[in-house]
């Protein structure tokens, strides 16, 4: 005679159904973001590791390893010079053709990219044709600010402008000046060069998420980034060295992104603002054509 046990039962059908919907979750990851699971399984894959920290293209030679582990070394210093220590530590992953690129990157533009999961794992891709200091300090400048805000923070708060421009601050491919007047000064150079003299200018409004910045032609990106490094650096300029530091500890303290952006400006604003030239895209915003 058979024993009926409605709770064992019952287990087994909830154990089942979780079981069903762990693979139904996986499959979902991996068509809407299957560079992810790639990244994710990247010890299981031909790249060659040591470390578990950087994985080499199967096509890169062991005598090249040396060089690139340098060039990430000074990326990390960069980093942690700039955040006053370095928290992250994601996982790099080095190809050597469009396809490899491609496949953990998700896209074949770009010297490098970054992501991160909101499990707290932070990938950093790059193209070994391309590679450099300032491609890598770039993309660690993306998982430095993951691994200290965290991914919900980044995602929902976080506009793609201020993650773009703090990332170019450690980016010395377009401007290369450690005075933070400076900086700003050039940054609005290479703005008024993109701009036409200020002509055809692109708000920060319209750059906020992912797709509103890179959703653009060539010079349409270019523009992005260079409104994004105006906009930022102008910000430190006025924050001082100071000014990451204390809108990280706002937004992980409960306040939101713009609040705490502001805050960090508003000691240094009155004594440095009669010093610097006027930021444009600040004025769009005091004679309300943006928000």
């Amino acid at each position: 005679m058979k024993n009926h046990n409605p709770v064992k039962n019952s287990f087994s059908r909830f154990g089942k159904y979780l079981l069903i919907g762990f693979f139904v979750l996986l499959a979902s990851v991996f068509i809407l973001y299957p560079q992810i699971v790639y990244c994710e399984l990247i010890r299981f894959s031909s790249f060659q590791s040591s470390s578990n920290k950087i994985f080499y293209s199967p096509s890169i030679q062991p005598k090249h390893y040396k060089t690139l582990q340098t060039l990430i070394s000074k990326s990390e210093a960069r980093i942690d010079s700039f955040y006053s220590g370095k928290k992250s530590q994601p996982t790099i992953i080095i190809c050597s053709n469009p396809q490899e690129y491609q496949r953990y990157c998700s896209s074949t533009e770009g010297a490098g990219c970054s992501l991160g999961t909101p499990w707290g794992q932070s990938f950093v891709i790059l193209d070994a044709q391309s590679i450099d200091v300032d491609v890598i300090s770039h993309e660690m400048s993306h998982t430095e600010l993951l691994a200290r805000l965290g991914w919900w923070k980044i995602t929902t708060q976080m506009p793609q402008w201020f993650n773009e421009g703090l990332a170019l601050m450690l980016d010395r491919r377009f401007v290369n000046n450690p005075d933070p007047a400076g900086r700003y000064l050039d940054y609005m150079d290479e703005w008024q060069y993109y701009t036409g003299g200020g002509q055809e200018i692109l708000e920060l409004k319209d750059i906020t998420s992912i797709k509103g910045f890179f959703s653009g032609s060539q010079k349409y990106v270019m523009l992005a980034y260079m409104s994004s490094g105006m906009e930022v650096s102008y910000w430190l300029a006025l924050s001082e060295e100071k000014g990451v530091a204390s809108l990280i500890k706002n937004m992980n303290a409960g306040k939101k992104f713009k609040e705490a952006y502001k805050q960090a400006e508003q000691k240094q604003a009155i004594s440095y603002y009669r010093k610097l030239p006027s930021n444009p895209l600040r004025i769009l915003v005091r004679e309300g054509v943006a928000e």
